[in-house]
């Protein structure tokens, strides 16, 4: 059965950091994109992180410089290290995949067809 179970969210105040991990339990048999969505309230869905089977990756333009989405395909493990962090980061993040996606940057911008329960991250001025 996939699966996929953030942790690592949290309160910090801005300009702090975290890192949310994405524990990933997924077929064995087929190759997966993945990444991080965020959802505020009273906010569209954002696709903040993504990375395709072939490595690349691609940023939403609110968090480059800032956030790094790694990946360890040996245990489905799937990182995002958030740095200096603003009030307006304030979400729920959410680990998502799909089976083969046409990009990273395609995948940022669609809808998942995977997805876990949610991190709640929240940054105070």
């Amino acid at each position: 059965q996939v699966r996929l179970e953030e942790s690592g969210g949290g309160s910090v105040q801005a300009g702090g950091s975290l890192t949310l991990t994405c524990a990933a339990s997924l077929n064995m048999h087929k190759t997966y994109c993945m990444g991080w969505f965020r959802q505020a309230s009273e906010k569209p869905r954002e696709g903040v992180a993504t990375i395709d089977t072939y490595g690349t990756i691609s940023y939403a333009d609110s968090v480059k410089g800032r956030v790094s989405i790694s990946r360890v395909s040996a245990n489905n493990t799937l990182y995002l290290q958030m740095n200096s962090l603003k009030p307006e980061d304030s979400a729920t993040y959410y680990c998502v995949a799909e089976i083969a996606c046409p990009s990273a940057y395609v995948f940022r911008l669609g809808t998942p067809t995977l997805r876990g329960q949610g991190t709640l991250v929240t940054v105070s001025s």
